[in-house]
């Protein structure tokens, strides 16, 4: 990745391209990865070559090389679906901006990721999805449609295969929200994130005050 110290500031590797984007604090952009119009909040990563346009991804992503995320589609049903038709203005000096109308309905169409998901090497995730918190999407998976909060998919097309956690153990994941947690709370409980099994983990910090 780009950094082997991670900060407030966005770690964005020289040649990553990023148009209109928001970044938040401990992410990290990787080679070659081009996002447009995309919010990659705190702690989150998105590795070498991939492409995300149009799209919120939450808390804690990891999100491997080579993933896209609400790649474009070209208009089938004109008589030409090349995107000359579109983005007019690379082709000719006249045409003062790309087509509007065409670019206002991908808008519409944003992907949602959740917070801590995985998504894995070349997966495709396209317009209009949503990820649930938790799930996994595997390598190669060509997502087609929402995914459950810890659930994970895999396949073309993602089909689930199993949950991470039963529901009462996602259920209270999700009330307990350890990703809104401030940083200082995250590195003191670093040692239970790492030993302690799920329904110990729960227990410890349900209705810890924070």
């Amino acid at each position: 990745m780009v950094s082997d110290r991670l900060g407030l500031e966005p770690a964005v590797h020289p040649t990553a391209q990023l148009w209109d984007c928001r970044l938040g604090r401990y992410t990290e952009v990787g080679a070659r990865t081009r996002l447009s119009e995309t919010h990659l909040d705190d702690y989150s990563y998105i590795a070498e070559d991939g492409q995300a346009n149009y799209a919120t991804v939450g808390r804690f992503c990891s999100i491997a090389s080579h993933v896209r995320i609400n790649p474009g589609n070209h208009p089938m049903e004109r008589a030409s679906q090349s995107h000359f038709t579109y983005r007019a203005s690379a082709y000719w000096p006249g045409e003062a901006q790309d087509e509007p109308a065409f670019f206002a309905r991908r808008r519409a169409l944003p992907v949602t990721i959740g917070h801590d998901v995985w998504i894995g090497h070349g997966a495709v995730i396209l317009a209009g999805r949503t990820v649930g918190t938790g799930a996994v999407v595997g390598a190669g998976t060509i997502l087609t449609r929402d995914v459950a909060p810890y659930t994970i998919v895999v396949g073309n097309p993602g089909r689930v295969v199993r949950r991470r956690f039963p529901e009462a153990i996602a259920e209270r994941l999700q009330a307990l929200a350890w990703w809104d947690w401030d940083h200082a709370r995250l590195g003191r409980a670093m040692p239970d994130f790492r030993s302690l099994g799920i329904e110990a983990f729960l227990e410890r910090y349900e209705g810890e005050d924070t």
